[in-house]
Protein backbone atom coordinates (compact mmCIF):
# COMPACT_ATOMS: atom_id res chain seq x y z
CA UNK A 1 0.00 0.00 0.00
CA UNK A 2 3.10 2.11 1.04
CA UNK A 3 4.76 1.44 -2.12
CA UNK A 4 1.05 2.35 -4.46
CA UNK A 5 1.42 5.15 -2.81
CA UNK A 6 5.18 6.32 -3.62
CA UNK A 7 4.74 5.87 -6.84
CA UNK A 8 1.73 7.57 -7.51
CA UNK A 9 3.26 10.92 -5.40
CA UNK A 10 6.25 9.72 -7.83
CA UNK A 11 4.34 10.05 -10.58
CA UNK A 12 2.37 13.36 -9.74
CA UNK A 13 5.97 15.12 -9.04
CA UNK A 14 7.32 14.24 -12.67
CA UNK A 15 4.30 15.62 -14.33
CA UNK A 16 3.95 18.73 -12.33
CA UNK A 17 8.07 19.08 -13.40
CA UNK A 18 7.36 18.87 -16.86
CA UNK A 19 4.06 21.34 -16.65
CA UNK A 20 6.16 23.69 -15.03
CA UNK A 21 8.93 23.28 -17.43
CA UNK A 22 6.65 23.59 -20.82
CA UNK A 23 4.60 26.80 -19.09
CA UNK A 24 8.50 28.54 -18.72
CA UNK A 25 9.49 27.49 -22.43
CA UNK A 26 6.17 29.25 -23.35
CA UNK A 27 6.71 32.50 -21.50
CA UNK A 28 10.32 32.51 -22.68
CA UNK A 29 8.81 32.57 -25.96
CA UNK A 30 6.10 35.10 -26.28
CA UNK A 31 8.91 37.57 -24.45
CA UNK A 32 11.18 36.86 -27.35
CA UNK A 33 8.11 37.67 -29.62
CA UNK A 34 7.22 40.45 -27.61
CA UNK A 35 10.89 41.67 -28.12
CA UNK A 36 10.92 41.30 -31.76
CA UNK A 37 7.71 43.02 -32.30
CA UNK A 38 9.11 46.12 -29.84
CA UNK A 39 11.87 46.30 -31.80
CA UNK A 40 10.35 46.71 -35.13
CA UNK A 41 8.13 49.31 -33.79
CA UNK A 42 11.02 51.22 -32.35
CA UNK A 43 12.90 51.23 -35.29
CA UNK A 44 9.68 52.68 -37.73
CA UNK A 45 9.25 55.22 -35.37
CA UNK A 46 12.73 56.36 -35.62
CA UNK A 47 12.54 56.09 -39.36
CA UNK A 48 9.83 58.40 -38.67
CA UNK A 49 11.60 61.13 -36.74
CA UNK A 50 14.20 60.99 -38.96
CA UNK A 51 11.58 61.72 -41.99
CA UNK A 52 10.23 64.59 -39.47
CA UNK A 53 13.67 66.02 -39.03
CA UNK A 54 14.36 66.32 -42.90
CA UNK A 55 10.94 67.59 -43.48
CA UNK A 56 11.48 70.59 -40.81
CA UNK A 57 15.11 70.64 -41.75
CA UNK A 58 14.17 71.71 -45.34
CA UNK A 59 10.85 73.75 -44.33
CA UNK A 60 13.61 76.07 -42.24
CA UNK A 61 15.89 76.26 -45.05
CA UNK A 62 12.49 77.37 -47.09
CA UNK A 63 11.74 79.87 -44.47
CA UNK A 64 15.23 81.43 -43.61
CA UNK A 65 15.62 81.57 -47.81
CA UNK A 66 12.07 83.43 -47.74
CA UNK A 67 13.26 85.83 -44.58
CA UNK A 68 16.05 86.55 -46.38
CA UNK A 69 14.88 87.25 -49.93
CA UNK A 70 11.78 89.70 -47.91
CA UNK A 71 14.73 91.17 -45.91
CA UNK A 72 16.07 92.10 -49.06
CA UNK A 73 13.08 93.71 -50.11
CA UNK A 74 12.39 95.46 -46.92
CA UNK A 75 15.98 96.60 -47.60
CA UNK A 76 15.03 97.90 -51.08
CA UNK A 77 11.64 100.01 -49.55
CA UNK A 78 13.22 101.46 -46.61
CA UNK A 79 15.69 102.83 -49.39
CA UNK A 80 13.04 103.94 -51.91
CA UNK A 81 10.93 105.21 -48.74
CA UNK A 82 13.89 107.93 -47.80
CA UNK A 83 14.61 108.45 -51.52
CA UNK A 84 10.63 109.07 -51.72
CA UNK A 85 10.85 111.58 -48.59
CA UNK A 86 13.44 113.47 -50.13
CA UNK A 87 12.03 113.83 -53.67
CA UNK A 88 8.97 114.59 -51.86
CA UNK A 89 10.38 117.35 -49.34
CA UNK A 90 12.23 118.59 -52.76
CA UNK A 91 8.95 118.66 -55.05
CA UNK A 92 7.05 120.95 -52.17
CA UNK A 93 9.89 123.28 -52.10
CA UNK A 94 9.46 123.76 -55.57
CA UNK A 95 6.38 124.00 -55.57
CA UNK A 96 6.37 126.36 -53.24
CA UNK A 97 8.59 128.81 -54.84
CA UNK A 98 6.49 128.17 -58.36
CA UNK A 99 3.25 129.19 -56.78
CA UNK A 100 4.57 132.31 -55.03
CA UNK A 101 1.81 134.33 -54.16
CA UNK A 102 -1.00 131.55 -56.15
CA UNK A 103 -1.98 130.59 -52.44
CA UNK A 104 -2.73 133.80 -51.18
CA UNK A 105 -4.83 134.51 -54.26
CA UNK A 106 -6.59 130.91 -53.97
CA UNK A 107 -7.43 131.64 -50.58
CA UNK A 108 -8.74 134.95 -51.60
CA UNK A 109 -11.04 133.08 -53.95
CA UNK A 110 -11.76 130.84 -50.83
CA UNK A 111 -13.28 133.44 -48.91
CA UNK A 112 -15.19 135.42 -51.76
CA UNK A 113 -16.95 132.08 -52.96
CA UNK A 114 -17.81 131.20 -48.73
CA UNK A 115 -19.06 135.04 -48.79
CA UNK A 116 -21.49 134.53 -52.24
CA UNK A 117 -22.17 130.92 -50.92
CA UNK A 118 -23.73 132.68 -48.01
CA UNK A 119 -25.25 135.74 -50.08
CA UNK A 120 -27.08 133.08 -52.42
CA UNK A 121 -28.45 131.10 -49.20
CA UNK A 122 -30.81 134.24 -48.88
CA UNK A 123 -31.24 135.83 -52.14
CA UNK A 124 -34.14 135.84 -53.59
CA UNK A 125 -32.70 135.74 -57.01
CA UNK A 126 -31.84 131.55 -56.25
CA UNK A 127 -35.77 131.99 -57.19
CA UNK A 128 -34.56 131.99 -61.46
CA UNK A 129 -31.24 132.72 -61.21
CA UNK A 130 -29.23 129.83 -60.01
CA UNK A 131 -27.16 128.11 -62.29
CA UNK A 132 -24.06 128.31 -61.37
CA UNK A 133 -24.61 127.73 -57.36
CA UNK A 134 -23.38 124.25 -57.47
CA UNK A 135 -19.80 125.35 -58.72
CA UNK A 136 -19.40 127.98 -56.03
CA UNK A 137 -20.52 125.14 -53.55
CA UNK A 138 -17.75 123.19 -54.79
CA UNK A 139 -14.86 125.27 -54.75
CA UNK A 140 -16.26 126.16 -50.84
CA UNK A 141 -15.97 122.38 -49.58
CA UNK A 142 -12.70 121.73 -52.30
CA UNK A 143 -9.93 120.33 -50.50
CA UNK A 144 -7.57 120.58 -52.81
CA UNK A 145 -6.73 124.26 -55.17
CA UNK A 146 -9.87 124.94 -57.63
CA UNK A 147 -9.36 124.41 -61.38
CA UNK A 148 -9.37 127.05 -63.92
CA UNK A 149 -12.83 125.55 -64.97
CA UNK A 150 -14.32 126.54 -61.08
CA UNK A 151 -13.04 129.56 -61.21
CA UNK A 152 -14.55 130.38 -64.61
CA UNK A 153 -17.72 129.37 -62.99
CA UNK A 154 -17.03 131.55 -59.41
CA UNK A 155 -16.64 134.70 -62.01
CA UNK A 156 -20.01 133.73 -64.17
CA UNK A 157 -21.76 133.60 -61.17
CA UNK A 158 -20.80 136.87 -59.52
CA UNK A 159 -21.47 138.05 -63.29
CA UNK A 160 -24.96 136.24 -63.01
CA UNK A 161 -26.14 138.21 -59.83
CA UNK A 162 -25.09 141.39 -60.83
CA UNK A 163 -27.03 141.04 -63.64
CA UNK A 164 -30.01 139.94 -61.73
CA UNK A 165 -29.85 142.65 -59.55
CA UNK A 166 -30.98 145.08 -62.12
CA UNK A 167 -33.68 142.57 -63.86
CA UNK A 168 -37.94 142.68 -63.05
CA UNK A 169 -38.39 138.93 -64.65
CA UNK A 170 -42.07 138.06 -64.09
CA UNK A 171 -42.04 133.61 -63.75
CA UNK A 172 -44.02 130.83 -62.11
CA UNK A 173 -43.01 129.30 -58.89
CA UNK A 174 -44.34 127.28 -56.26
CA UNK A 175 -46.41 129.10 -53.53
CA UNK A 176 -47.65 127.35 -50.11
CA UNK A 177 -50.74 129.49 -48.77
CA UNK A 178 -51.96 130.43 -44.91
CA UNK A 179 -53.80 126.93 -45.14
CA UNK A 180 -50.80 125.06 -46.12
CA UNK A 181 -51.35 123.99 -49.71
CA UNK A 182 -49.41 124.55 -52.71
CA UNK A 183 -49.65 125.49 -55.65
CA UNK A 184 -47.97 127.40 -58.64
CA UNK A 185 -48.77 131.41 -59.07
CA UNK A 186 -47.20 133.98 -60.58
CA UNK A 187 -44.44 136.36 -59.38
CA UNK A 188 -42.38 139.59 -60.62
CA UNK A 189 -38.96 139.34 -58.87
CA UNK A 190 -37.89 142.89 -58.34
CA UNK A 191 -33.56 142.70 -58.68
CA UNK A 192 -32.59 141.61 -55.30
CA UNK A 193 -35.59 143.34 -53.31
CA UNK A 194 -38.60 141.47 -53.45
CA UNK A 195 -41.35 139.31 -54.62
CA UNK A 196 -44.27 140.43 -55.69
CA UNK A 197 -47.45 138.54 -56.64
CA UNK A 198 -51.08 139.28 -56.59
CA UNK A 199 -51.48 139.90 -52.76
CA UNK A 200 -48.38 141.86 -52.69
CA UNK A 201 -44.84 140.70 -51.38
CA UNK A 202 -43.66 137.29 -50.34
CA UNK A 203 -40.75 135.43 -48.86
CA UNK A 204 -38.56 133.07 -50.45
CA UNK A 205 -37.67 130.30 -48.81
CA UNK A 206 -34.40 128.78 -49.72
CA UNK A 207 -34.34 125.42 -48.09
CA UNK A 208 -38.46 124.54 -49.60
CA UNK A 209 -37.82 126.36 -53.06
CA UNK A 210 -41.33 128.21 -52.29
CA UNK A 211 -42.93 131.32 -51.42
CA UNK A 212 -44.90 132.05 -48.50
CA UNK A 213 -47.04 135.02 -47.75
CA UNK A 214 -45.72 137.78 -44.91
CA UNK A 215 -48.15 137.71 -41.66
CA UNK A 216 -48.60 141.84 -42.70
CA UNK A 217 -48.24 143.84 -46.05
CA UNK A 218 -46.58 147.49 -45.78
CA UNK A 219 -49.10 150.48 -46.71
CA UNK A 220 -49.55 150.96 -49.90
CA UNK A 221 -47.40 147.81 -50.72
CA UNK A 222 -47.56 146.88 -54.64
CA UNK A 223 -49.11 143.60 -56.30
CA UNK A 224 -48.63 142.02 -59.56
CA UNK A 225 -50.87 144.15 -61.37
CA UNK A 226 -49.57 147.72 -60.58
CA UNK A 227 -46.23 147.19 -61.55
CA UNK A 228 -47.03 145.99 -64.95
CA UNK A 229 -45.44 149.03 -66.28
CA UNK A 230 -42.26 148.45 -64.85
CA UNK A 231 -41.85 144.78 -66.47
CA UNK A 232 -42.71 146.89 -69.73
CA UNK A 233 -39.85 149.50 -69.25
CA UNK A 234 -41.64 152.31 -68.03
CA UNK A 235 -40.84 154.32 -64.77
CA UNK A 236 -42.63 153.57 -61.70
CA UNK A 237 -42.23 154.43 -58.12
CA UNK A 238 -42.66 151.68 -55.39
CA UNK A 239 -41.87 150.78 -52.06
CA UNK A 240 -39.50 148.42 -51.71
CA UNK A 241 -37.28 146.75 -48.47
CA UNK A 242 -33.61 147.03 -49.21
CA UNK A 243 -33.22 144.72 -46.38
CA UNK A 244 -34.11 141.93 -48.97
CA UNK A 245 -37.32 140.93 -46.73
CA UNK A 246 -35.75 141.19 -42.83
CA UNK A 247 -38.36 144.61 -42.95
CA UNK A 248 -40.66 142.91 -44.41
CA UNK A 249 -40.88 140.17 -41.93
CA UNK A 250 -40.52 142.20 -38.69
CA UNK A 251 -43.96 143.99 -39.60
CA UNK A 252 -45.83 140.91 -38.34
CA UNK A 253 -43.96 141.81 -34.96
CA UNK A 254 -45.45 145.79 -34.74
CA UNK A 255 -48.28 145.55 -32.98
CA UNK A 256 -50.99 148.34 -34.49
CA UNK A 257 -53.17 150.54 -32.34
CA UNK A 258 -55.70 147.18 -30.82
CA UNK A 259 -52.91 144.79 -30.42
CA UNK A 260 -51.09 147.42 -27.80
CA UNK A 261 -54.59 147.92 -25.96
CA UNK A 262 -55.19 144.27 -25.33
CA UNK A 263 -51.52 143.99 -24.10
CA UNK A 264 -52.74 146.14 -21.40
CA UNK A 265 -54.66 143.66 -19.78
CA UNK A 266 -57.96 144.13 -17.56
CA UNK A 267 -56.40 147.42 -16.35
CA UNK A 268 -56.15 148.64 -19.49
CA UNK A 269 -59.63 147.99 -20.16
CA UNK A 270 -60.77 149.67 -16.63
CA UNK A 271 -58.54 153.04 -18.14
CA UNK A 272 -60.05 153.17 -21.21
CA UNK A 273 -63.82 153.07 -19.35
CA UNK A 274 -62.87 155.41 -17.35
CA UNK A 275 -61.76 157.88 -19.88
CA UNK A 276 -64.74 157.41 -22.40
CA UNK A 277 -66.81 158.03 -19.11
CA UNK A 278 -64.43 161.35 -18.11
CA UNK A 279 -65.33 162.26 -21.80
CA UNK A 280 -68.88 161.57 -22.25
CA UNK A 281 -69.39 164.30 -18.51
CA UNK A 282 -66.99 166.35 -20.32
CA UNK A 283 -68.97 166.84 -23.26
CA UNK A 284 -72.10 166.59 -21.60
CA UNK A 285 -71.05 169.24 -19.50
CA UNK A 286 -69.62 171.09 -22.16
CA UNK A 287 -72.22 171.40 -24.19
CA UNK A 288 -74.23 172.24 -21.19
CA UNK A 289 -72.37 175.37 -20.40
CA UNK A 290 -72.55 176.35 -23.55
CA UNK A 291 -75.97 176.31 -24.28
CA UNK A 292 -76.44 177.98 -20.59
CA UNK A 293 -73.91 180.87 -21.99
CA UNK A 294 -76.07 181.33 -24.94
CA UNK A 295 -78.70 181.58 -22.96
CA UNK A 296 -77.69 184.39 -20.54
CA UNK A 297 -75.41 186.43 -23.13
CA UNK A 298 -79.42 186.47 -24.93
CA UNK A 299 -81.00 187.17 -21.05
CA UNK A 300 -78.81 190.41 -20.94
CA UNK A 301 -80.09 191.26 -23.54
CA UNK A 302 -83.75 191.71 -22.30
CA UNK A 303 -83.49 191.81 -18.79
CA UNK A 304 -87.20 192.95 -18.16
CA UNK A 305 -88.00 189.67 -19.59
CA UNK A 306 -86.71 186.95 -16.91
CA UNK A 307 -86.28 183.00 -18.61
CA UNK A 308 -85.45 179.51 -17.54
CA UNK A 309 -81.37 180.40 -17.52
CA UNK A 310 -79.43 181.22 -14.36
CA UNK A 311 -79.30 184.33 -14.72
CA UNK A 312 -83.27 184.70 -15.31
CA UNK A 313 -83.92 182.93 -12.02
CA UNK A 314 -81.48 185.63 -10.36
CA UNK A 315 -83.88 188.42 -11.82
CA UNK A 316 -86.85 186.61 -10.70
CA UNK A 317 -85.83 185.96 -6.88
CA UNK A 318 -85.35 190.19 -7.46
CA UNK A 319 -89.00 190.49 -8.65
CA UNK A 320 -89.94 188.09 -6.10
CA UNK A 321 -87.97 189.85 -3.35
CA UNK A 322 -87.60 193.52 -4.37
CA UNK A 323 -89.66 194.48 -1.92
CA UNK A 324 -86.73 193.58 1.44
CA UNK A 325 -84.16 195.70 2.74
CA UNK A 326 -81.08 195.83 0.87
CA UNK A 327 -79.32 193.32 3.34
CA UNK A 328 -82.13 190.70 2.85
CA UNK A 329 -81.97 191.29 -1.17
CA UNK A 330 -78.36 190.77 -1.06
CA UNK A 331 -78.71 187.20 0.63
CA UNK A 332 -81.30 186.16 -1.27
CA UNK A 333 -79.33 187.08 -4.52
CA UNK A 334 -76.29 185.45 -2.71
CA UNK A 335 -78.27 181.91 -2.31
CA UNK A 336 -79.61 181.79 -5.67
CA UNK A 337 -76.03 182.53 -6.84
CA UNK A 338 -74.72 179.59 -4.65
CA UNK A 339 -77.80 177.32 -6.73
CA UNK A 340 -76.78 178.05 -9.82
CA UNK A 341 -73.13 177.12 -8.83
CA UNK A 342 -73.99 173.98 -7.54
CA UNK A 343 -75.67 173.13 -11.14
CA UNK A 344 -72.96 174.41 -13.34
CA UNK A 345 -70.48 172.47 -11.34
CA UNK A 346 -72.07 169.33 -11.18
CA UNK A 347 -69.97 166.67 -12.44
CA UNK A 348 -66.60 168.31 -12.72
CA UNK A 349 -65.57 167.06 -9.12
CA UNK A 350 -66.49 163.26 -10.45
CA UNK A 351 -64.54 164.25 -13.73
CA UNK A 352 -61.13 165.50 -11.64
CA UNK A 353 -61.41 161.89 -9.49
CA UNK A 354 -61.32 160.05 -12.48
CA UNK A 355 -58.59 162.39 -13.99
CA UNK A 356 -56.64 161.46 -10.85
CA UNK A 357 -57.74 157.98 -10.77
CA UNK A 358 -56.41 157.19 -14.22
CA UNK A 359 -53.16 157.17 -13.55
CA UNK A 360 -53.31 155.65 -10.21
CA UNK A 361 -54.53 152.77 -12.04
CA UNK A 362 -52.20 153.16 -14.35
CA UNK A 363 -49.59 152.64 -11.54
CA UNK A 364 -51.36 149.66 -10.60
CA UNK A 365 -51.01 147.85 -14.59
CA UNK A 366 -47.14 148.43 -13.75
CA UNK A 367 -47.00 146.75 -10.42
CA UNK A 368 -48.93 143.66 -11.79
CA UNK A 369 -47.30 143.10 -14.87
CA UNK A 370 -43.70 143.78 -12.73
CA UNK A 371 -44.91 140.98 -10.60
CA UNK A 372 -45.91 138.87 -13.77
CA UNK A 373 -42.29 139.47 -14.98
CA UNK A 374 -40.95 138.25 -11.82
CA UNK A 375 -43.00 135.02 -11.95
CA UNK A 376 -41.90 134.38 -15.44
CA UNK A 377 -38.63 134.76 -14.12
CA UNK A 378 -39.01 132.44 -11.58
CA UNK A 379 -40.41 129.65 -14.01
CA UNK A 380 -38.41 129.89 -17.15
CA UNK A 381 -35.24 131.99 -15.92
CA UNK A 382 -33.67 135.18 -17.66
CA UNK A 383 -32.30 133.96 -20.79
CA UNK A 384 -34.99 134.58 -23.11
CA UNK A 385 -36.21 137.89 -23.02
CA UNK A 386 -39.43 136.52 -24.98
CA UNK A 387 -40.62 135.48 -22.11
CA UNK A 388 -40.88 138.22 -20.36
CA UNK A 389 -41.82 140.78 -23.07
CA UNK A 390 -45.94 140.24 -22.07
CA UNK A 391 -44.97 141.49 -18.26
CA UNK A 392 -43.25 143.82 -19.21
CA UNK A 393 -45.37 144.88 -22.33
CA UNK A 394 -48.32 145.29 -19.66
CA UNK A 395 -46.50 147.14 -17.40
CA UNK A 396 -45.24 149.86 -19.81
CA UNK A 397 -48.87 149.89 -21.88
CA UNK A 398 -51.22 150.61 -18.80
CA UNK A 399 -49.19 153.38 -17.92
CA UNK A 400 -48.88 154.84 -20.83
CA UNK A 401 -52.92 154.45 -21.02
CA UNK A 402 -53.07 156.31 -17.65
CA UNK A 403 -50.88 159.28 -18.54
CA UNK A 404 -52.91 159.56 -22.10
CA UNK A 405 -56.58 159.32 -20.00
CA UNK A 406 -55.30 161.56 -17.48
CA UNK A 407 -54.25 164.45 -19.63
CA UNK A 408 -57.36 165.02 -21.37
CA UNK A 409 -59.67 164.65 -18.52
CA UNK A 410 -57.42 167.28 -16.60
CA UNK A 411 -57.38 169.59 -19.53
CA UNK A 412 -61.33 168.99 -19.62
CA UNK A 413 -61.66 169.61 -15.87
CA UNK A 414 -60.05 173.06 -16.10
CA UNK A 415 -61.38 174.32 -19.20
CA UNK A 416 -65.20 173.12 -17.99
CA UNK A 417 -63.74 175.26 -14.13
CA UNK A 418 -63.59 178.05 -16.29
CA UNK A 419 -66.56 178.06 -18.21
CA UNK A 420 -68.42 177.78 -14.62
CA UNK A 421 -66.19 180.17 -13.10
CA UNK A 422 -66.97 182.76 -15.71
CA UNK A 423 -70.77 182.25 -15.70
CA UNK A 424 -70.70 182.50 -11.79
CA UNK A 425 -68.46 185.99 -12.17
CA UNK A 426 -71.44 187.48 -14.96
CA UNK A 427 -74.22 185.86 -12.40
CA UNK A 428 -72.62 187.72 -9.11
CA UNK A 429 -71.41 190.58 -11.31
CA UNK A 430 -75.52 190.92 -12.11
CA UNK A 431 -76.24 190.49 -9.17
CA UNK A 432 -74.54 193.04 -7.39
CA UNK A 433 -75.50 195.26 -9.91
CA UNK A 434 -79.16 194.89 -8.83
CA UNK A 435 -78.37 195.37 -4.89
CA UNK A 436 -76.60 198.53 -5.48
CA UNK A 437 -79.30 199.60 -8.39
CA UNK A 438 -82.01 198.83 -4.63
CA UNK A 439 -79.80 200.96 -2.50
CA UNK A 440 -79.70 203.82 -4.19
CA UNK A 441 -83.58 203.58 -5.00
CA UNK A 442 -84.13 203.37 -1.37
CA UNK A 443 -81.72 206.48 -0.97
CA UNK A 444 -84.24 208.10 -3.27
CA UNK A 445 -81.62 207.58 -5.91
CA UNK A 446 -83.53 208.27 -9.82
CA UNK A 447 -82.10 204.11 -10.63
CA UNK A 448 -83.91 201.19 -11.98
CA UNK A 449 -82.64 197.67 -11.86
CA UNK A 450 -80.53 196.91 -14.75
CA UNK A 451 -78.70 194.62 -15.98
CA UNK A 452 -75.13 195.05 -16.41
Amino acid sequence: MNYRSFIRGVTLFLCSVSACSYAADSLVSKAVQQQKQESKHNQQREAGFKQTEKTLQATKNRLALEKKKLQQQVDLLSAQFSNNETRLAQLEDKLRLETGSLGEVFGVVRLNAKNLQSYLSRSITQADRHRYSGAVDEIVNAQALPSLSQLKALWQSFSEQIKASEEITRFQIPYIDHSGERHQVTTARLGTFGLVTQKGYVAWEPEKQVVMSYLKQPEDGPVLDQISGLLTGQTQILRVDPSQGTLLAQLANVPDLMDRVKSGGVVGYIILTILAIGLLIALIRGATLLFIRQKINAQLKHPEAPGNNPLGRILSVYDQEKHQSVEALELRLLEAVMDEQVHLERGLSMLKLLAALAPMLGLLGTVTGMIETFQVITQFGNGDPKVMAGGISMALVTTVLGLISAMPMLLAHNILSSQAESIRMILEKQGIGIVAGQAEKDADLPAEPQAI
